[in-house]
């Protein structure tokens, strides 16, 4: 038995990476499986999936439909209205590409949700393979791999598996993240406009390009600037910028509404603030949910800023002086940075939080640093609790919008 365990320790640590990755990516594919399956067995009626659906029903769960219904009919040329006169929830608040490469690829099976899942399962995988190359020479390949396995296996690991454009998104933004980081500036003219189509958030990666440019050339006599890569870090800059204020600018050309994108997203916000919203205004969206949140926990509403100025400053330190985030290197502790600072400015704290949060998913390099077999056992349970319990949350008893994903 011994001698059969040291030979497939022997095995498995000379198999290429690629198969490696491709073994733990389906086990955890195996295991979120199986939670949505028992997740199915525990819906009732009383659920927004009906007693027990089938994993298809998942798959086209929640956001998923205004995917479907862009690939469907499009944007509309006419805003919809609630009953008081705003406008209403509608599809400008999702991006394109998902949506119709989905109906692209489910075209010959006839179903919009198989070409979803297909899309999802198969970026999620090359989104894995992305995240060991983007780790692996900061923080070895076992810690890289390590890393891969929490990704792969993490709460919000049903993202893989639905109708969602996140895993799309997640492969975009590590193979950019590491064209930055090898200096093939080219290569973002590419990935760029396609991050800015899938899913926003593609103005924080030109802050981060931004804060890239200036510690290259803080550390120009250390690692010499050429002429050209300073072209390139302000082109795919501003390109980020114009990709990322494009959208808008799409919606109110074709809506004859300049303010249609930002009402559509703040249609959502209304769910949650009593009395409405007015506009837009940067880093208001975390004030109020912080104070929201508070009083829901039964605390004074003023401890709610205090605890966020509290958060932000214990995450900036972590970012700063935590020695196995500092061993990411730069570049990734920069993107952090920089999409934490994003999500400040445009989000309002509420049950969508944890799946916006994938994009600092680099991270958990640092949580894979430490070589500790308990430690790692123990942070890959965690992550697999953590799974069940929104697995759970969301879909078996989800039926409300603060149960969204």
């Amino acid at each position: 038995m011994a001698q059969l365990a040291l030979n497939v320790a022997r095995r498995w640590a000379h198999a290429p990476h690629a198969l490696r990755i491709a073994i733990i990516y389906l086990c955890a594919r195996f295991i979120t499986t199986g939670f949505l399956i028992v997740a199915a067995m525990q819906s009732t009626s009383l659920s927004r999936f009906g007693a027990q659906p089938g994993l298809g029903d998942f798959v086209l769960g929640w956001d998923a439909q205004w995917y479907w219904s862009v690939a469907d009919f499009g944007y509309p040329t006419t805003l919809p209205l609630t009953a008081s006169g705003e406008i209403a929830e509608n599809t400008w608040a999702f991006m394109p590409i998902y949506a119709y490469a989905a109906k692209i690829v489910g075209l010959p099976f006839g179903s919009w949700g198989f070409g979803a899942f297909v899309i999802s399962f198969v970026s999620g995988y090359l989104a894995c393979l992305a995240l060991h190359r983007l780790l692996r020479e900061r923080i070895g390949r076992s810690a890289a791999t390590w890393a891969v396995v929490f990704f792969a296996a993490g709460p919000l690991a049903a993202m893989f598996q639905v109708g969602y454009a996140e895993t799309l998104f997640l492969l975009l933004l590590f193979l950019s993240l590491e064209a930055v980081a090898r200096q093939h500036y080219a290569r973002l003219y590419v990935l760029i406009p396609l991050m800015a189509f899938t899913r926003p958030g593609v103005l924080a990666f030109a802050l981060y390009l931004g804060l890239h440019g200036v510690m290259r050339w803080i550390r120009r006599r250390e690692e010499p600037l050429q002429p050209s890569h300073v072209v390139h870090i302000i082109a795919s800059g501003l390109l980020a910028t114009l990709c990322g204020f494009a959208w808008q600018v799409i919606a109110g050309i074709a809506t004859g509404d300049a303010g249609a994108y930002l009402a559509t997203e703040l249609a959502w916000r209304r769910h949650w603030i009593l009395g409405g919203v007015d506009g837009f205004i940067p880093f208001e969206g975390w004030i109020q949910g912080a104070q929201f949140w508070f009083a829901q926990w039964g605390m004074p509403q003023f401890w709610g800023p205090i605890g966020l100025a509290l958060l932000v400053v214990a995450v900036g330190g972590a970012l700063i002086y935590s020695r196995h985030v500092r061993a990411l290197g730069g570049d990734i502790r920069l993107w952090s940075a920089s999409y934490l600072l994003y999500l400040l400015a445009v989000f309002f704290p509420q049950s969508s939080t944890f799946r916006l949060l994938l994009p600092l998913s680099p991270l958990w390099g640092a949580v894979a640093v430490p070589r500790s077999r308990l430690w790692r056992t123990c942070v890959l349970v965690a992550c697999l609790a953590g799974q069940w319990g929104w697995i759970h949350f969301v879909y078996a008893l989800g039926n409300t919008y603060w149960q969204v994903p």
